[in-house]
């Protein structure tokens, strides 16, 4: 911009003079003026003005408001600018800007700054009633502004983390198809067999670092949701992104349609997804292992979370790809976040609850656990508490011993006709009687740990919860299941059944309890998001070929590790989430360490190692506007 396009409109400093050099020297400012007309011939200088009139000057002036930001080139012009959300800064764009990209007159005269703008969005966002209102109208602003949008997420992630995420985001699923108005990523189906490559190529962006891919088989807990389950990736993307740093452009979510078992959507004329039976057996990892070489292909060094399959498929499916696959053709970085993101997040509660107690991390074997659940996550979360307990010295046998895993039809047990999974028969307790329920469980093996990953909400009676305080003095109690409706106690209740001993976290946030001597327990959620975005940060800053279980652990160490004592004088077990950036560089940095250290980094060594906060960190992605200009524009020489 000129300095004459800064006149304010009162000016009556005419623009030719001001057109010419100006120069200021020991505090006056004096003006070269060309000659206004052939007559005059040759130069006239200003007359010396006074050091109020130059202020005054200098303030009408407004001097140049540059930037050290580069320029971003872009292939847009005029409404397309408008219309893409990457691009688009609605009333922020300034005049200059209007006018080198075909904008003026397609927007309100007034130009709003950066914090007006997220001022009015979370001015309208309190005003709504409900939290599906407020879920609806933050992804409409997802869809024509992500700087906005990620920016708002950044600076109030304890609001809106439980809106755009669990809990809401599971009523959104059921929803998703009848509010679907603009596509958001890649929505493959059994349908694109022998076309996957094609597919995936459609794509408009190169360089994709994360991508979260379901099957909608099994949404949280609620069930198969088909098609609707592309909610999950959406939200869950969304905290990769401000959580963990990771640049919009470089995400994608994809929805991989195999077809529904869900009678409703079936029948249901307005389902958006294929109305066919889920594909089963070879003919649904067919479908899967083409995705799959279409992304190692297109995206050879994207990290791939795979997010809400069923227990039937889930630990096929990460195993195959993690470990067996890797023997046959290049690796492709996986994550199972039900799986291994559920475990890890729960091992550093568990941790971080000893610490509280005045222990160690190091008394993680003397635990002995009683899981509710014994699905994918169940046991996910049982295994990555197992391997943290060999970590610190324990055998396989032994580890395995400190766990009992009961689901619907009871304790998993060695007499009993049931037929198990591959994943469950090794923990299958050979010393106690098979279907006991949860209370006679808790009575014989004395846990000092009751979990819930079962969905089933109240499960956690009173006479179970009071028996674990029995013989606990601080017992924990974590029921883990989302959305809210479906967990397995609250926190009023298990803070009251423990007379206030509990340390207690859940899936889905409760408020602070007050307890009868007028204690206040802030309570905390064991939420994924401390775990995850860390991760993906380290595998896209590191290009990691695979997420190992020491770095799983590295992860969680690193999370029980980022309390600070007020945090833990209020009960808390994590950090809060007010904090979540801060604790994903250091799940980063835990996990990118760990990688080097195994050679699972395709890009650093171990001589990068003391510098590695600061690569990570310079790698992270802020939400702010940056300058742009359009991509082969000619260039006007003064």
């Amino acid at each position: 911009f000129s300095a004459a396009e800064r006149l304010s409109p009162r000016s009556s400093i005419d623009i030719p003079t001001l057109s010419t050099m100006l120069s200021c020297s020991r505090g006056l400012l004096v003006a070269r003026q060309a000659a206004g007309s052939a007559q005059m011939g040759g130069m006239r200088h200003m007359a010396s003005i006074t050091r109020q009139e130059t202020d005054d000057l200098k303030a009408r002036l407004q001097p140049w408001r540059g930037t050290n930001q580069t320029p971003l080139r872009i292939k847009s012009h005029g409404l397309q600018i408008l219309q893409n959300p990457l691009y688009n800064k609605g009333t922020n764009f300034d005049y200059g800007e209007r006018d080198r990209l075909g904008l003026r007159g397609l927007l309100p005269p007034r130009v709003l700054d950066f914090e007006t703008q997220k001022e009015l969005v979370m001015r309208n966002l309190r005003a709504l009633p409900s939290d599906m209102e407020k879920y609806v109208y933050i992804e409409n602003l997802h869809d024509y502004n992500e700087t906005v949008y990620h920016a708002i997420l950044c600076e109030h992630t304890e609001e809106l983390a439980p809106i755009v995420y669990t809990p809401t985001v599971g009523e959104a699923c059921k929803q998703f198809g009848y509010r679907f108005n603009r596509a958001r990523g890649l929505y493959l189906s059994a349908r694109d067999k022998g076309h996957m490559h094609a597919a995936v190529g459609n794509w408009p962006h190169i360089d994709v670092h994360v991508m979260v891919v379901t099957d909608g088989s099994r949404i949280l807990g609620l069930g198969d949701l088909g098609a609707y389950g592309m909610g999950i990736p959406i939200g869950k993307l969304s905290l990769y992104c401000a959580a963990g740093g990771i640049a919009p452009h470089r995400v994608l979510p994809v929805m991989l349609d195999v077809g529904t078992d869900n009678k409703t959507l079936l029948e249901d004329k307005y389902y958006i997804g294929l109305q066919q039976p889920r594909l089963r057996g070879p003919e649904y990892f067919e479908v899967l292992d083409e995705f799959m070489d279409a992304i190692r292909c297109r995206y050879p060094n994207a990290f791939v979370q795979f997010e809400d399959f069923s227990s039937d498929v889930a630990y096929k499916i990460l195993n195959y790809y993690r470990d067996d696959e890797c023997e046959k053709r290049s690796p492709v970085c996986v994550f199972n976040d039900d799986i291994q993101g559920t475990g890890a997040v729960t091992l550093a509660g568990i941790m971080s609850g000893l610490v509280n107690m005045g222990k160690s991390v190091h008394d993680l074997p003397d635990q002995r656990v009683l899981v509710a659940g014994a699905g994918s996550a169940g046991v996910g979360v049982a295994s990555m508490i197992a391997q943290g307990m060999m970590m610190q010295g324990l055998s396989e046998e032994e580890a395995l011993s400190r766990f009992c895993l009961v689901d619907a039809d009871g304790l998993l047990a060695t007499d009993d006709s049931r037929h198990y999974t591959m994943e469950q028969k090794k923990w299958v307790r050979e010393d106690m009687k098979s279907g006991m329920s949860l209370v006679e469980v808790c009575k014989e093996f004395k846990p000092t740990v009751l979990m819930g990953l079962s969905s089933c909400a109240g499960l956690f009676t009173e006479e179970l919860v009071r028996e674990m305080a029995k013989h606990n003095e601080r017992p924990f109690i974590f029921p883990l299941s989302n959305p809210t409706k479906n967990a397995e106690c609250t926190a009023e209740q298990a803070y009251e059944w423990t007379d206030g001993k509990a340390i207690f976290a859940s899936g889905s946030p409760f408020e602070p309890v007050t307890l009868k001597d007028g204690r206040v327990m802030h309570t905390s959620q064991c939420n994924n998001m401390f775990i995850f975005p860390g991760i993906g940060l380290a595998a896209s800053a590191a290009k990691c070929t695979k997420i190992s279980d020491s770095m799983l652990f590295a992860a969680s160490v690193a999370v029980a590790n980022s309390l600070t004592d007020k945090d833990r004088a209020e009960g808390r077990v994590y950090p809060q989430v007010s904090q979540i950036r801060e604790v994903s560089i250091e799940v980063a940095e835990g996990v990118a360490k760990k990688a080097i250290e195994e050679n699972l980094s395709k890009v650093w060594t171990k001589r990068d190692i003391p510098d590695l906060r600061e690569l990570i960190v310079r790698k992270m992605y802020s939400p702010f506007y940056v300058p742009l200009v359009e991509r082969g524009a000619r260039r006007v020489m003064a």
